[in-house]
């Protein structure tokens, strides 16, 4: 696994990160298109999807912990459900920001393994600080 392929499964999330979630963003709230498209049927289920499915495929190009993965397939199925509920699910889809916390997941696990990409504000690291090792061998955050 190379450090660049993982860097830029790190950057397509940011994107998917900022797409889905934070077109709109007033101070610490956001909305993206995957909120904004829940509202038109079929559409927002589709933009979901693929969405979703892209990154779960950078994951697999990064090789994230098998952890890592199932937290992301976590996050994205739930928001995908949420979808499927008549009117209240649209609701929840609005603010449940399932892209959002899958793409953080892939992006700790790459840092902890590669670091964060050097052309990258630490601003938008998602770990704040960085991973240290335990003992063991295992990666921690501070």
């Amino acid at each position: 696994m190379s450090r660049e392929r993982a860097h830029s499964a790190w950057k397509s999330a940011e994107s998917i990160k900022t797409i889905s979630d934070r077109v709109i963003g007033i101070g610490p709230f956001g909305v993206g298109l995957d909120g904004l498209l829940t509202w038109i049927p079929g559409v927002g289920i589709t933009y979901s999807l693929a969405a979703g499915l892209f990154l779960l495929f950078e994951a697999a190009r990064a090789r994230v912990s098998f952890g890592t993965f199932l937290r992301m397939l976590s996050y994205l199925g739930l928001d995908a459900l949420t979808s499927e509920v008549p009117i209240v699910g649209d609701a929840i889809d609005f603010f449940w920001r399932g892209h959002l916390m899958a793409a953080t997941a892939l992006q700790k696990d790459v840092e902890d393994r590669h670091g964060a990409p050097e052309d990258v504000p630490e601003r938008k690291h998602a770990r704040k600080k960085p991973a240290h090792k335990t003992p063991g061998g295992r990666r921690v955050a501070h």
